[in-house]
């Protein structure tokens, strides 16, 4: 692979210049001032000033969102410097102080003030404007503590349970699996485990891989989730909530109701189409069951051909400009200007994920870390990437910084489209060339991609449901069992899909965990998208205009209102089932079709 190309990094200079530029403290020293300000101005005053307030609210978040922007993205680029690591600790431990004791007040004096006040008060141009940010305030009402509580909480909040889960990131970094001569890193070992053509092979390095998970970092990884887990039902229980899931899905703007409705149907119609999927796939590989460490294995008819990061970003830009000439120039810019991570490295964090902030003026900016290997999962990757990067662009640009994010359960609207964008670009192609092998690989990819954002992800939202409803903390064995036995319910017991060697640990580099029902989110994310993106001939010519306005909408509107312009109601409880038959049920069915026609069924 190119080394030059594969050698980028972010250009962080536009932020700050290095570590020991004096601006970050510049930065810092005067975002305390403003908020020792702030409280001074605005305190008991709200039913009377309330618009200067939040503009005055938006742009401290846009100062303190470049300072965590710039370390963050030091950080994740390599977890192993201690100098960055501990110039975060101190920026947040200053910033969770100064918000604890100087800005508290302010979303409970908005969630309390007099409906008839703010009412009034909603009339004016700036109240008007962030008026879905202020009822989303006030609906949270219920579930406030005091002010001098909410300040101790998050003055503490740098020494609690989310502390714990970023040092378990720095460790996680740090494992090492020695493998063919070498250390390699968990991220090398998956990559190997996904892109072997050779069974053997991936059986033993899931045996390495679960092996060294065992023992020292497993029991690590149990406390890190006992103390989310604790943290959490502590506050979950001091501010009313009736169930674990009861925070995540009102932030998410969705009812528990369709919550539920997700998961029954992924466990009554998704997980038997994964079990039909899989023993295709069982087939091809000309084997009776398969192992856990065939599941995401390449089929052997797989072209095992390295694709260049700057040929699968020429891809993914030809695939979004098909659809969308907008999003493809947003995303030539981010290549201009410096926004990717790519290549995977020692320290580096391991995944991939989009970081979006509104900066200071309203200037929005998106930065991606990739850890790209070459394959043809790492383009859809790159594809899922700058879907989030564009979102974040867009909605920024319209929403600002206090209204630009979207609820996780449709955040992943964009990143999902983006690879469907990607996927039918590429179908196209293959079904014009008359190729069935290039086709049937192609199809088989996507299919395991669904799977993996909506059978494994409820699968792993049913092991965070048993570990939330435990009443008391779990050994990393009782956790081996746990994953085991939500694992078996979706993808059939011991001997019916799978055998599962090696596979009781790896629950525990699952760092979604300490995010608490964060992995919900990626199958509501898929069905929805699946959803909106077959209804594009049915909206017709003005489906890009109307996507567009849904992704500038940022956190304004919750899943009904954006998805009314499309004709899709998502709390109809039919509206997941379908998604399940036009996505999964409608691949599957074409890749036992095309695989007849290449001869190799």
């Amino acid at each position: 692979m190119n080394k030059p190309e594969m050698a980028q990094q972010w250009r962080l200079d536009n932020l700050y210049e290095n570590l020991d530029d004096p601006q970050i403290e510049a930065d810092l020293l005067d975002l305390e001032q403003r908020y020792a300000a702030f409280f001074r101005q605005f305190r008991g005053q709200l039913s009377s000033d309330l618009g200067a307030a939040v503009r005055a609210n938006e742009a401290l978040s846009e100062r303190s969102g470049k300072l965590y922007l710039y370390l963050h993205l030091r950080m994740y680029a390599d977890l192993n410097d201690e100098a960055v690591k501990k110039r975060l600790f101190e920026v947040k431990t200053r910033l969770d102080r100064t918000f604890g004791e100087h800005a508290s007040f302010f979303t409970i004096e908005i969630a309390q003030m007099a409906e008839e006040r703010f009412q009034a008060r909603l009339q004016e141009p700036d109240c008007a404007f962030f008026r879905p940010w202020l009822e989303q305030v006030r609906r949270n009402l219920p579930y406030m503590l005091s002010e001098e509580v909410e300040g101790a909480l998050t003055k503490r909040s740098a020494f609690g349970a989310e502390s714990w889960a970023e040092f378990y990131d720095e460790v996680e970094a740090d494992l090492r699996f020695d493998y063919q001569g070498r250390a390699q890193t968990l991220t090398e070992m998956l990559h190997t485990l996904n892109t072997s053509q050779d069974g053997e092979q991936r059986a033993e390095v899931q045996r390495l891989v679960n092996q060294g998970l065992q023992g020292a970092f497993s029991k690590f990884s149990a406390q890190t989730l006992n103390m989310v887990v604790g943290a959490k039902r502590i506050e979950d229980r001091e501010r009313g909530y009736s169930h674990p899931m009861q925070a995540r899905n009102l932030s998410n703007k969705v009812p528990d109701a369709v919550v539920e409705a997700l998961h029954q149907a992924v466990t009554t119609q998704a997980a038997p189409l994964a079990q039909r999927y899989y023993r295709l796939k069982a087939t091809l590989l000309g084997q009776k069951t398969l192992r856990w460490s065939d599941r995401n294995a390449p089929l052997p008819f797989t072209a095992n051909v390295e694709i260049p990061y700057h040929e699968g970003l020429d891809l993914v830009l030809q695939a979004y400009h098909s659809f969308s000439p907008t999003l493809a120039q947003m995303v030539e810019a981010f290549q201009q200007q410096g926004r990717f991570d790519v290549a995977p490295r020692p320290g580096k964090q391991s995944g991939a994920f989009n970081y979006s902030v509104v900066l200071p003026g309203g200037e929005p900016v998106s930065y991606i870390l990739l850890n790209h290997q070459g394959s043809m999962r790492d383009v859809m990757t790159l594809a899922h990437e700058v879907g989030h990067g564009v979102h974040g662009m867009l909605a920024g640009h319209a929403q600002g910084a206090l209204m630009a994010s979207a609820p996780m359960a449709y955040a992943e609207t964009a990143s999902i489209f983006g690879e469907m964008t990607t996927f039918n670009f590429l179908r196209e192609r293959l079904q014009q060339a008359g190729d069935h092998i290039g086709l049937l690989a192609l199809l088989t990819g996507k299919i395991e991609d669904i799977l993996n954002s909506v059978v494994r992800q409820i699968g792993f939202s049913n092991f965070e449901r048993r570990v939330h409803g435990a009443d008391s903390r779990l050994s990393a064995h009782e956790l081996d069992a746990i994953w085991m036995e939500t694992t078996q319910a979706l993808y059939g017991a011991e001997g019916e899909v799978f055998t599962y060697a090696d596979s009781n640990a790896l629950w525990s580099y699952i760092s979604h965990f300490h995010r608490p029902f964060y992995v919900y989110a990626y199958a509501f994310g898929e069905l929805l998208t699946q959803s909106l993106y077959a209804s594009r001939a049915g909206v017709g010519a003005v489906f890009e205009a109307s996507y567009l306005d849904l992704l500038r909408a940022g956190g304004t509107k919750d899943v009904v209102e954006l998805l009314k312009p499309f004709a899709l109601d998502p709390t109809d409880m039919d509206f997941w089932q379908h998604g399940i038959d036009i996505s999964l049920g409608a691949l599957i069915a074409e890749a036992e079709v095309v695989a007849k026609q290449a001869g190799v069924l």
